[in-house]
């Protein structure tokens, strides 16, 4: 399990998307804000997404727990189902599911408001460091997931420019929910997960 200790003081909200060096050692670097355009692409390609948001986090969520079991340990409604087919049957894992897509929605839809998006996160990420004890790691792993199924799912949305920006957008919502961990109380951030 993690080493845990007192919380730091709290410390004034980040910058949606901007770069703040210094803030925990462990934590990465973030990249430039992202401009007008780039949310614009983002809140296109979402759209169509979530037309379909319950098939496609039921299909991120089966890839994820295919790939890297486990991330299963931190669901005990379903850690014990291996089969893509019954995973896609369970009804714990598709709520979870509509779960992070609606997260991700939340996001998207307020990316124009850097204080709401902070806040949406730190709320995943301290309910998932303090609640669930979910090791960090597993929200870049889970992002990258993500991105796989959209590209393959919605290619004709999904070009090459538009995989970069999304990509911008996943570091940032990562470099977020670490923030919240940090905050928590989590001391470290690690690759141990992979």
């Amino acid at each position: 399990m993690s080493r845990r200790e007192s919380p730091p003081p709290p410390s004034p909200p980040p910058q949606l998307l901007g770069v703040r060096r210094g803030e925990a050692d462990d934590r990465p670097e973030r990249a430039e804000p992202l401009s007008d355009t780039e949310r614009d692409i983002i809140q296109d390609t979402w759209g169509h997404v979530y037309k379909n948001c319950d098939d496609v986090g039921v299909s991120v969520l089966i890839r994820f727990f295919i790939n890297f079991p486990s991330a299963k340990q931190y669901f005990s409604q379903f850690q014990d189902l291996d089969d893509p087919e019954e995973m896609e049957r369970s009804s714990q894992l598709r709520q979870h599911a509509r779960r992070v897509m609606n997260a991700i929605n939340s996001v998207v839809d307020n990316l124009h408001d850097p204080e709401k998006v902070s806040s949406v996160l730190a709320l995943v990420g301290k309910a998932h460091a303090l609640k669930h004890k979910v090791e960090p790691m597993y929200f870049k792993i889970l992002s990258g997931v993500m991105l796989e199924v959209l590209s393959e799912d919605f290619p004709e949305f999904f070009t090459a420019e538009v995989q970069l920006v999304w990509t911008k957008l996943m570091a940032a919502l990562y470099w977020h929910v670490t923030g919240a961990y940090t905050e928590a109380g989590w001391l470290q951030v690690s690759s141990s997960a992979v």
